[in-house]
């Protein structure tokens, strides 16, 4: 008999789900829903909220597909792991009803509290204790609901993240993680606890935390009517979760420190390793719990994003082409313009407030706009290396708190399959690029097999995952590159001093 497992990845702009078996690696299915971005409300500018019962919608239908492709038979499903977009706000009443909808990572409403906070609590607190701003996180996002929609705060009876939410739906129980209550701003890690502090200034009742679950355990079982719904079979159990950019390090085998991942999706993130608690005086990258942390061993994740990434893509794709042309169409044009797009160049900070600009909202740029040179080619490159930019411009954020960064991990998917966008991040950086077959469903399935014991080791879970090419960069094209970035960050610049 199979022994497989379940991994579910909920994004902003998709469901996904893997069924990967536990002794080959193979992928028996895979599925991801809705075939177009979901949708995200902004009901003001700087907002971004979205539906959890929609992402509940899209997690029924993946599950549904999976089970039905990869002919799952009784017995054979041992366990299952959820990974979520990090940062999001789910509030709900004693019922399990939500209240509201979810402010999810992107949205900037709540920057001004999460200022306050900062100097209430004291920098000397934040940074050694939080080892972040509360700046734009889930607390701070609470503190806006309890100010402004007061006859919501009155009947909230838990607060989720969304991976917390999807679980709560699969099990009826509500719980969090560590590196869950450490991307929210809520974990003291000098005491390994909630933080008091944050709770008192915010005026957060306690009782509304849920219970704390590691990473890696047994957190619930799917109830009789979740089985109904989804044709999963009742008494499975949950034995992982995990925010999306810690999961997607714990996909490629980042567990160790000095290791560092990559990803493109909506956002654009680059998640490094450490034993050490690092912050950044002036929290432009974040520094979380990480999966495999342990009091005894400590394990912390260091998170640079950038907010405007792949959305930046999909604006293009969705605005210029009208479902006309696909993400390989615009990878071929870019390819096709010359590197620097002719002095073209796109600042991608579109997407809400961006921690590394110290969570201004800059608003995409486009400078350099020759109406009788450029087209579509040298937009499509821009755009490509304008997010590598970026992430290079956070990059050496993280070099200056001590961080090694010359070997990066990358699964093959989003922005990476652009061979454009490898290279420029490859010369921009300096560094070895790893591309692995894998994403983050199936890191949350191999996540399900350790927490579930099905695997006796991280290591062994990892025997089976393949590394499919390794980018090196050409010393030829490193200054091209870097002069590239130099205009950009020229550019950047200008625009902050104003």
């Amino acid at each position: 008999m199979r022994k497989l497992l379940l991994g579910l990845d909920l994004g902003s702009s998709s469901v996904k789900a893997s069924l990967l078996n536990a002794d080959s690696g193979v992928v028996h299915a895979s599925k991801s829903m809705p075939s177009k971005e979901m949708p995200i409300m902004a009901q003001k500018s700087g907002w971004a909220e979205q539906d959890p019962e929609m992402w509940w919608k899209y997690t029924v239908q993946v599950i549904q597909a999976v089970l039905k492709t990869g002919k799952v038979k009784p017995g054979e499903l041992q366990a299952i792991g959820i990974a979520y977009q990090m940062h999001g706000l789910v509030v709900v009443d004693k019922d399990h009803q939500v209240l509201r909808p979810s402010i999810i990572w992107c949205d900037s409403r709540a920057i001004e509290l999460g200022n306050s906070a900062f100097q209430e609590l004291g920098e000397e607190y934040c940074l050694g204790n939080l080892l972040n701003s509360p700046g734009n996180f889930t607390a701070s996002k609470l503190r806006w609901v309890m100010e402004n929609e007061p006859e919501i705060a009155d009947q909230i009876h838990k607060i989720m993240l969304p991976g917390d939410f999807i679980a709560m739906k699969l099990t009826g129980e509500i719980l969090t993680s560590e590196t869950g209550l450490s991307e929210g701003v809520f974990w003291d890690f000098k005491i390994n606890e909630l933080s008091d502090k944050v709770l008192a200034n915010y005026q957060i009742p306690k009782s509304w935390i849920p219970e704390v679950k590691p990473s890696f355990s047994k957190q619930g079982e799917v109830t009789t009517e979740a089985s109904k719904i989804t044709g999963l079979e009742a008494g499975i159990p949950i034995t992982y979760r995990a925010g999306d950019q810690p999961n997607n390090a714990f996909s490629l085998n980042v567990l160790k420190s000095g290791e560092l991942a990559t990803t493109a999706g909506t956002s654009g993130t680059v998640y490094g390793v450490t034993t050490e608690p690092l912050s950044d005086p002036k929290s432009r990258v974040n520094t979380f719990v990480h999966v495999n942390h342990q009091i005894e061993k400590p394990s912390y994740g260091v998170l640079l994003c950038i907010n405007g990434t792949g959305i930046l893509n999909s604006w293009l794709k969705r605005n210029l082409g009208a479902g006309d042309f696909d993400y390989q169409e615009m990878n071929i044009w870019a390819k096709s313009a010359p590197i620097g797009a002719v002095g073209l160049s796109f600042l991608p900070f579109g997407n809400g407030a961006e921690r590394i600009l110290e969570n201004r909202i800059l608003g995409a740029q486009l400078l350099g706009l020759d109406l009788l040179q450029h087209d579509k080619t040298h937009l499509m490159r821009a755009a490509q290396e304008g997010i590598v930019s970026a992430l290079t411009y956070g990059f050496d954020i993280m070099k200056d708190m001590g961080l090694n960064l010359n070997k990066v991990k990358a699964g093959r998917a989003n922005m990476f399959l652009s061979p454009v966008f490898r290279s420029a991040f490859i010369h921009m950086n300096e560094v070895e690029l790893d591309f692995y077959n894998t994403d983050g469903a199936q890191g949350a399935a191999r996540g399900a097999g350790v927490g579930a014991g099905v695997f006796s080791t991280t290591q062994e879970a990892f025997e089976t995952l393949e590394l499919l090419e390794t980018f090196t960069p050409n010393p030829n094209f490193i200054p091209q590159y870097q002069e590239v970035y130099a205009t950009w960050k020229e550019h950047l610049l200008t625009f902050l001093k104003n």
